[in-house]
């Protein structure tokens, strides 16, 4: 009698006396998870952990967080020029008083940080 994995064109290979399926993990891009990919990964894990489960099993976890991970990035660089513009947050700011410029670029990165992370990071 077959198993429904030989059924469906699986194989086995014989180790010892146990028989191990082979089966191997789809093909990824390389790349190295950032910060947000990785608060990415912690909150499903902690909070969903059933996605976190199914995203594993179907091979799809690490381009989920790297998709994750570049988004964020991407938006957090056009948040940040728009938020300067709008904001008057300039060059000569930034040589005439150093630390108002950067308490500005704090409190912009800060709010656009904040967006990011409940629009991308925490939402399923």
């Amino acid at each position: 009698m077959k198993s429904i994995f030989e059924a469906m064109g699986g194989t086995y290979r014989q180790e010892g006396d146990y028989l191990i399926p082979n089966i191997k993990l789809p093909e990824q891009e390389e790349y190295q998870l950032g910060k947000y990919g990785q608060m990415r990964r912690n909150f499903l894990k902690k909070h969903h952990p059933a996605h976190y489960s199914d995203l594993i099993v179907e091979g799809r976890l690490w381009d989920h967080l790297a998709e994750i991970d570049k988004l964020c990035n991407a938006r957090m660089e056009v948040m940040i020029a728009a938020m300067k513009k709008q904001e008057g947050v300039t060059e000569a700011l930034k040589a005439a008083d150093q630390m108002e410029w950067m308490r500005r670029m704090n409190s912009i990165h800060n709010r656009a940080e904040e967006i990011v992370l409940y629009e991308l990071v925490y939402e399923v």
